[in-house]
């Protein structure tokens, strides 16, 4: 007894110790970030003000948080590694089985939802800003993810890929006047061809040194969309990008348009919910194809290069063409999205295709779960549908002041859901890798395969 008196007095005491040092440790971080801000006056003069509330209020969630840590979290994960390994709970296996219709029935009537609890006027924002901005994250996690998940290559560049769909859609379409269903394929294939061509190079490399590459591949595409300007008109961007229409009749208030052919009174909502559609569909066709290609060879390919390249290579797989053809394919679906942003918006610039759009896609694909479907689409939404929510805490104001801006905050949030996830679930929300292929029951096999004739 006073031997787990003692331990327990030795546990609480270093609880606190480890609290008061995170304290101190935020309160030195956040000092300068949150709780100095410079303004400029009337004059035009810099003034340094100050933000102790805030800087106070994170610096105590961070105490608290290390605290609630030892005394809750820390004891649980030691309890749970003592555990013996169970059965899947009969609950779990079934909200498995019913998550993913439910989720393609709930995403499906979405738009009908939103206008009935909030009218046409909200209901622009909500699919608009959250639903298709949503989507568009969701789909760029599940083309990388055939690179990072599947095939296991770390790809710090995506958002080139983005980037080259993007301004093949707004250059083609501006320069010939070609139709948005006749240059969504066409991106995706200039931007496989581009991913085909940073896959040559980095045939040999692995892991770091991979990423370094990808980066730099990433930064030299947005450099030249800066410095051509003749071609992509530099910082400027291009204007007046050619927008989608239904089968040839456009979403404005003529005579020719979407309301009036129809008979409907013209609302911005007819394009917003025809373009969440579009998007919805594409990303639809992107989780079928990834699900699709992981039961083919090519997808037992990645999975095995994942896995173990030396292993890959000595089975007689071309390790060359696996790289190269997960490269293509993620490119490919970036290339369908980079194209649907650029019809969706009228306008893009360089300031789009940052290395933070790279690292949003990347967070997103590791918090979810590499090689999981299900566990990206959940981080989407989570982190994309986050950032929005943000938007709308006005209420924040009245704490922090008037001059309070969640948004700012957004990268704070995604590095401290990146370290829960990693102490909670290091390999993601959705941890499993289910083997694309496998033996559903025990067959007798032949007795020139093995010694007794079973397997």
């Amino acid at each position: 007894m006073a031997t787990g008196a003692h331990h327990k007095r030795v546990d609480v005491a270093r609880a606190f110790h480890d609290a008061g040092i995170t304290t101190l440790l935020a309160f030195g971080l956040f000092l300068p970030l949150v709780g100095f801000e410079t303004t400029t006056n009337i004059r035009n003069d810099l003034i340094l003000t100050t933000r102790w509330p805030l800087l106070f209020a994170v610096v105590a969630v961070a105490g608290l948080g290390r605290l609630a840590y030892s005394f809750l979290i820390e004891p649980w994960l030691s309890q749970r590694a003592l555990r013996p390994v169970a059965t899947t709970p009969t609950w779990r296996a079934y909200i498995g089985k019913w998550f993913t219709p439910f989720a393609i029935g709930f995403v499906i009537v979405y738009p009908a939802i939103v206008i009935a609890l909030g009218g046409t006027g909200r209901a622009v924002k909500w699919v608009d800003n959250f639903g298709i901005q949503v989507l568009i994250y969701v789909m760029l996690g599940w083309g990388l993810n055939i690179v990072v998940g599947l095939a296991g290559l770390l790809d710090l560049g995506y958002v080139a890929f983005y980037a080259v769909g993007a301004y093949s859609y707004a250059l083609l379409a501006k320069t010939f006047g070609l139709a948005f269903w006749i240059l969504l394929p066409l991106a995706g294939i200039l931007a496989s061809f581009w991913g085909i061509l940073l896959g040559f190079p980095v045939l040999r490399l692995r892991g770091d040194y991979l990423a370094i590459v990808t980066l730099a591949f990433g930064e030299i595409i947005r450099i030249v969309i800066i410095n051509w300007v003749d071609l992509t008109n530099g910082y400027a961007g291009i204007t007046s990008i050619p927008r989608p229409t239904f089968f040839g009749i456009p979403f404005n208030s003529e005579e020719n348009g979407f309301a009036a052919v129809f008979g409907l009174e013209f609302s911005p909502i007819h394009r917003t919910i025809f373009l969440y559609y579009v998007i919805l569909g594409l990303a639809l066709v992107t989780a079928f194809v990834t699900i699709r290609l992981r039961r083919l060879p090519v997808g037992r390919a990645w999975e095995a290069l994942r896995e173990d390249e030396v292993a890959c290579r000595s089975l007689g797989i071309n390790t060359t063409n696996t790289k190269l053809t997960a490269f293509a394919m993620g490119a490919m679906f970036a290339g369908f999205a980079g194209s649907f942003f650029a019809a969706r918006q009228g306008f893009i610039s360089p300031e789009s295709f940052t290395f933070l759009e790279s690292a949003t896609i990347l967070s997103i694909v590791v918090l979810g779960g590499m090689g999981s479907q299900i566990g990206v689409a959940i981080a989407a939404v989570v982190m994309i549908g986050g950032t929005e929510i943000l938007r709308d805490l006005d209420f924040l104001k009245d704490i922090f002041g008037p001059t309070f801006d969640p948004t700012q905050y957004r990268m704070l949030l995604f590095g401290l859901a990146m370290v829960l996830i990693m102490i909670w679930r290091p390999r993601g929300l959705i941890a499993t890798r289910d083997p694309s292929v496998f033996l559903k029951e025990r067959k007798a096999i032949a007795a020139s395969l093995v010694k007794e004739g079973h397997g």
